[in-house]
């Protein structure tokens, strides 16, 4: 999967010149924690967070009148909390790609740009956990079983055929690191089988089965 595929493609955007209580009131409305922010040219030039316009609100314990309040907060404006160093990604990078950034910087989000400069989009951890729950057959009901299986070749393209053989239809297959490098982890989520079908299949191929149910 590509970051095309998954980013949304109208993020809302602001410029620098937005006081903070506006962004505050643009992302309520629009149910966001981010917002690019992009000059006049519509070039991105820094990202604001939710917590960056909270971090400059004031305190609800402050002495301040609330006209006094409000004449600070129109003073305040994007420009002056934004992040300006800003880590993004293209289109065309895969899906891993943009969630190892966002869990190696700590970041909940990435601005997708041009060649250009401009945004194009915005893919974010929900995006990223959206795709977690395709990836895994999550949203079909079927036999799901884990299991460990050694490593070497075609052991699983024995499974897979032994799975259709038996009238199951795949619809996740997901690899995972093992107990050593001698094997690797598999979860297989079928349908058109039921649980202990697939248990029946698959223990004569692997070395043992650590989970099975339906889900």
């Amino acid at each position: 999967m590509l970051v095309r595929e998954r980013m949304s493609i109208r993020p809302v955007l602001c410029t620098p010149e937005l006081p903070v209580a506006e962004a505050l009131e643009q992302m309520k409305q629009a149910r966001i924690r981010r917002m690019p922010v992009v000059d006049k040219h519509g070039k991105l030039i820094g990202i604001v967070s939710d917590k960056d316009l909270f971090k400059a609100s004031p305190s609800p314990a402050t002495s301040l009148s609330v006209w006094e309040i409000t004449y600070l907060m129109s003073k305040i404006k994007v420009a002056d909390v934004m992040t300006r160093n800003v880590i993004t990604v293209t289109e065309s990078n895969t899906l891993e790609d943009a969630a190892r950034i966002m869990v190696d910087n700590k970041i909940g989000g990435l601005p997708v740009v041009n060649a250009e400069g401009g945004v194009v989009g915005i893919i974010t951890e929900t995006d990223i956990f959206k795709s977690f729950l395709d990836v895994l057959g999550a949203r079909k009901k079927g036999a799901r079983v884990t299991t460990l299986v050694p490593d070497r070749k075609g052991a699983l393209a024995k499974i897979t055929a032994d799975i259709a053989a038996a009238g199951g239809n795949i619809v996740a297959l997901v690899e995972m690191p093992g107990t050593d490098s001698t094997n690797y982890e598999v979860m297989f989520k079928v349908i058109d089988v039921s649980v202990d079908q697939l248990v029946e299949v698959l223990k004569p191929h692997v070395i043992r089965i650590t989970d099975a149910r339906e889900a």
